[in-house]
């Protein structure tokens, strides 16, 4: 507890919050619950609570060609390009469409992680937030799906590793959904582990066996809520980490989990996500020096979201 408290009062500096107005391109149709107004809903709930005038803002830079190849092969970029439409809009699943502008946000959304990890690899800001869209952690290696092209997160992961060689790596996932497609991408990596919760038997059907050792899943049934979650976090998720001792912590921050949020059957409220983060930001502060990157996922009601986001940068930034 002394070492948690000395770092914590070490750590200076304000939460990074980067974004670009690019994200707000991606259109996948009217009616579509992925939409450009969750970033608006997002950031009206931080001016409102008067969050974000303790943010740093920064501007996503585009991802480049070179971080994309350590998570998505040659091919899947070339289809991802072919397929890109001029007018309109060309799905690539029954839920996921790309219109003109989502290459170019889906760009950004991956360029921002990086620099996420850039910033708190480089002690230039203590912890990020990445208010970005198209979301990234259905996106598989060589496969879209699930409203994600690129796996934002894991190109922040693996940047971390190949450029800051980072030893030890700790996913968290608290999104309704499981994360398949950053578990395809990392597993059997020894240098990185992730634990996660979902809603299961729910989209995308799987996550129940992890597909590999560093791989830490927690089903849980349509209808749990906070005691069932904090369950898991505190019998399953602490213990892993404390051992893992992580050196940077990522965040696939999914709030679709809320109780108001009718994509999925769980019942969160904000302070379970408050909860959460500050049990987070504990293991951050005794064995990373505070890094945190925490990346935006799923969550579509858009009172529900602003408000569970404002509660996680509430304790991201110390307020």
């Amino acid at each position: 507890m002394l070492t948690w408290l000395k770092n914590r009062l070490q750590r200076s500096g304000l939460t990074a919050y980067i974004t670009h107005p690019d994200c707000l391109q991606h259109n996948m149709g009217v009616g579509h619950p992925e939409c450009p107004e969750r970033l608006i809903a997002i950031r009206d709930q931080l001016m409102a609570s008067q969050i974000l005038d303790g943010l740093q803002e920064i501007e996503a830079p585009e991802v480049t060609e070179q971080q994309l190849a350590r998570v998505h092969p040659p091919h899947y970029l070339e289809y991802l390009e072919a397929c890109s439409p001029s007018i309109g809009t060309f799905r690539v699943d029954p839920d996921t469409a790309m219109s003109a502008g989502t290459l170019q946000a889906a760009r950004r959304a991956a360029g921002a992680v990086v620099k996420a990890v850039e910033l708190v690899a480089e002690d230039k800001a203590p912890n990020a937030f990445c208010a970005v869209r198209p979301p990234g952690h259905h996106a598989e290696s060589g496969k879209a799906m699930g409203f994600c092209f690129f796996n934002n997160l894991a190109i922040g992961v693996t940047h971390a590793l190949a450029h800051y060689q980072f030893e030890r790596v700790a996913v968290i996932d608290f999104d309704v959904h499981h994360g398949n497609g950053t578990e395809e991408i990392l597993r059997d990596d020894p240098r990185v582990l992730m634990v996660s919760i979902f809603q299961h038997p729910f989209y995308p059907y799987c996550g129940d066996e992890p597909q590999g050792p560093n791989m830490h899943n927690v089903p849980l049934k349509a209808g749990s809520g906070g005691r069932e979650f904090r369950e898991a976090v505190e019998t399953v998720w602490l213990p892993l980490l404390h051992d893992f001792k992580p050196q940077i912590l990522f965040i696939s921050a999914g709030f679709d989990a809320h109780r108001e949020d009718d994509m999925g059957s769980l019942g969160l409220v904000e302070a379970d996500y408050e909860w959460v983060t500050r049990h987070l930001m504990q293991i951050a502060d005794l064995y990373a020096d505070g890094r945190v990157v925490s990346v935006l996922e799923g969550g579509y009601d858009l009172s529900a979201l602003g408000r569970s986001v404002a509660a996680h940068l509430r304790v991201l930034s110390d307020g």
